[in-house]
């Protein structure tokens, strides 16, 4: 997928580019909204074109205006690496509001990179209003596409286009013209354990990337950690919270091992959020805890780990994600005493935690995170680790022995056995004759045991109890 052309879809604000690259990759992988500057980073997907991938990057407005503020300026320097790394430029117009000199100027711009420019004449809802794309014909740019991205309109003959000049040697499939042309999406979910003799069998896998998210509160330094990371300023850091609206994916690897990070809108209280953007941005930044497989919580420690940090961590082990908790901006912390206090109000605020590590690091420094990416794997196949049923009945025995469950109403609960139904996160069955008569103590007794035998550091365990009724009660 990485030799895949890469192209790059530029245009001033509020033209549909991010409609577009979310018609373009599938699903809705870019927050959308009529406010202008709203994409800030570089996001990246892939569209599939009847056999040929091609690389899609998105990229912020580019207005010479807005390029004179901060975040502005942050914004255009974003979409200018997207333009110097990509293989081909999409340059996204809006059709009902015509022509602008900003158009004439960006479509200058990218004739003079060499590289190979479409033009897109977007928000061309129906062909009654083709004749607004004859105007497009002064940028110098060839034929314009007339498109809908929000509909689909014409977006297959773009793709077709653009695979014909950036990747010429591909051999599509043919085109089934009675296919449905929207994407169907299965999303499977079982929270249930099934079957544990069927499910204990371990599936070979193919191999893929390690999915990391960073989620907390805003201005917590999410961005700047991931930049850390990539050695580049792939997501724009700015001291004025909120400046990621959109959560961004991007691919990286490190000592033979394959990531995908995602960075995150920060995460308030419902009560202070108040504009209609930031809550869809805090909608998207919870929705990508379901998307990873190692969440890493980061907190300012400068500010301390607050009950907003609780309730994230909680919503993380309710999502049976693996967890690492970052204390960022910790140089900033100095003396044993300061750092002593901070361990003991983060110990105390994730009392309920016990399982998750705890590191501390700077992302502007780069102290720690070395460490941090030490964790995350570390973590990544404790959520991922299965043990034999055989192996988890001796150990189980010897836990009956020790510690037999109470009695319900009378009378003991036998329990058959002990087996393992799944990973990620590690979800046991216990088998009894009475499961309404397991209290919720005995199962968390059962967790810290597995936990002392197994190891289970930075991943949630679930336990489920299900009814095998014993000779006795059958008759």
């Amino acid at each position: 997928m990485s030799n895949a052309p890469l192209i790059a879809v530029v245009g001033r604000p509020n033209v549909g580019k991010s409609t577009l690259f979310n018609r373009l990759v599938g699903g809705r992988p870019a927050l959308v909204h009529d406010t202008p500057g709203l994409t800030r980073d570089r996001r990246y997907g892939v569209a599939e074109y009847f056999g040929t991938d091609l690389r899609i990057v998105d990229t912020g407005g580019l207005d010479p205006e807005a390029a004179r503020e901060v975040i502005g300026a942050g914004i255009h320097r974003q979409a200018l690496k997207a333009i110097g790394e990509a293989d081909g430029l999409l340059l996204v117009v809006d059709g009902r509001a015509g022509l602008t000199a900003v158009d004439h100027d960006l479509a200058k711009q990218l004739r003079s990179t060499g590289k190979p420019v479409f033009l897109a004449v977007n928000k061309i809802d129906h062909q009654v209003v083709d004749d607004l794309v004859h105007d497009f014909h002064q940028l110098g740019l060839g034929s314009p596409f007339p498109i809908s991205a929000a509909h689909g309109r014409g977006i297959d003959a773009l793709l077709e286009a653009i695979c014909k000049v950036v990747a010429p040697d591909a051999k599509p499939d043919p085109v089934d013209d009675e296919a449905d042309s929207d994407d169907i999406f299965d999303v499977l979910g079982d929270d249930e354990a099934g079957d544990p003799e069927a499910e204990n069998a371990d599936k070979p896998e193919e191999p893929r990337p390690l999915r990391v998210a960073f989620v907390g509160r805003p201005n917590a330094g999410k961005s700047s950690l991931t930049n850390r990371l990539l050695g580049e300023e792939r997501s724009l850091v700015h001291d004025v919270a909120g400046t990621t609206t959109d959560p961004v994916d991007t691919p990286f690897s490190i000592g033979g091992r394959d990531y995908i990070l995602i960075d995150t809108a920060g995460i308030r209280r419902k009560a202070r959020i108040d504009e209609e953007i930031e809550k869809i941005a805090v909608s998207m930044a919870i929705g990508q805890v379901d998307r990873a497989d190692v969440v890493v919580l980061v907190i300012d420690a400068e500010l301390g780990p607050s009950e907003q940090d609780a309730r994230i961590a909680g919503m993380i082990e309710d999502a049976g994600r693996a967890l690492v908790i970052a204390l960022n901006k910790s140089d900033r912390i100095t003396g044993d005493v300061a750092k002593g206090a901070l361990r003991e109000k983060t110990e105390d605020n994730f009392h309920f935690l016990t399982w998750a590590p705890v590191t501390l690091l700077s992302a502007q420094r780069g102290d720690g995170v070395d460490r941090l990416l030490d964790l995350v794997r570390q973590v990544a196949q404790e959520h991922q680790k299965r043990i034999p049923t055989a192996q988890l009945n001796r150990f189980f025995k010897e836990v009956i022995e020790q510690m037999p469950p109470p009695l319900h109403n009378g009378r003991s609960i036998k329990i058959n056995y002990l087996t393992q139904a799944r990973a990620r996160p590690p979800t046991f069955v216990l088998w009894a004759n009475k499961p309404e008569g397991l209290a919720p103590s005995y199962k968390r007794f059962l967790a810290n045991r597995l936990r002392e035998n197994y190891g289970f550091r930075g991943t949630p365990i679930r336990i489920a109890v299900k009814e095998k009724k014993d000779r006795h009660d059958r008759e």
